[in-house]
């Protein structure tokens, strides 16, 4: 010490006046030699930059909407993606569980977490993790939508041709494990009759009226959600009437803009 001050090698001299006329040195971020504090606030997200020819092409415009990514079943790689067509998506939790691993050095804990995720409007998901670390810590706030990144749409179909489609087109099954779940088309203003993860599972798809019948285990709520969730996927299949129409036979959207696709490639480098 001399003159009062204290210097440290890798931190900041702040001086603060003490009685008798003493001073102290706080290193960075004020905490001394201990460095900055773990856990702290971070930067907000940053602007997306894609790194997927489809990001490119949906960031650029040149795709419009969801429907064109499955019409040609492209893999989507990038959970923005998602974010930026579908903006009222919401997540739920709907189980966390402690899972448990025996090694040599004892018993190992660690957490699985089951997410849905809709925007109530015929798009829906369902994911699961298994990370380490407190049953209290939100799975969301670590990993933002890294389990849930590819919501499945779901024609909801009615079963009268004229008015808003309310339920599902007809009886869909999923099965997953010993869990069986049936869903069965209801009429307008029945109301979901299913169990609380199942009705939350079906709201977020969107369905309002739907009558459901399980079997098995379902108190195993991995597979009765994973059940559920089979069983809706089921209905993106079912074509009706009025999706018959002729679809004309079109370029791939990487073939159909590659010029663009250069380009770009050469201004990212």
């Amino acid at each position: 010490m001399g003159n009062g001050q204290d210097t440290w090698r890798g931190g900041v001299e702040r001086a603060s006046p003490i009685p008798n006329g003493l001073t102290t040195v706080a290193g960075p971020l004020g905490r001394g030699r201990r460095g900055p504090r773990r856990g702290g606030r971070k930067d907000e997200e940053k602007e997306w930059q894609p790194v997927t020819k489809l990001g490119r092409l949906v960031k650029d415009g040149k795709i419009k909407s969801m429907e064109e990514i499955y019409l040609f079943s492209l893999p989507v790689k990038e959970y923005q993606i998602i974010d930026f067509f579908l903006p009222k998506l919401k997540d739920e939790v709907m189980k966390i569980m402690p899972v448990q691993k025996q090694t040599q050095a004892g018993q190992r804990t660690r957490f699985k977490a089951f997410v849905a995720i809709g925007d109530f409007e015929g798009h829906v998901g369902l994911g699961g993790q298994v990370r380490e670390g407190s049953r209290n810590r939100h799975p969301r706030r670590h990993h933002p939508r890294k389990a849930l990144r590819h919501p499945r749409p779901s024609w909801l179909l009615g079963c009268c041709p004229l008015g808003e489609p309310h339920t599902v087109p007809s009886k869909v099954s999923g099965k997953v494990g010993s869990v069986m779940c049936r869903l069965i088309p209801a009429p307008r203003g029945t109301g979901i009759v299913a169990a609380p993860a199942c009705k939350r599972l079906l709201q977020l798809a969107g369905v309002e009226d739907c009558y459901s019948q399980s079997k098995g285990s379902t108190a195993t709520m991995g597979n009765f959600l994973k059940a559920t969730f089979a069983a809706i996927t089921k209905t993106y299949a079912f074509l009706t009437p009025d999706l018959w129409r002729e679809i004309p036979v079109s370029k791939l959207p990487y073939d159909e803009h590659s010029a663009h696709l250069q380009m770009s490639a050469k201004k990212a480098y």
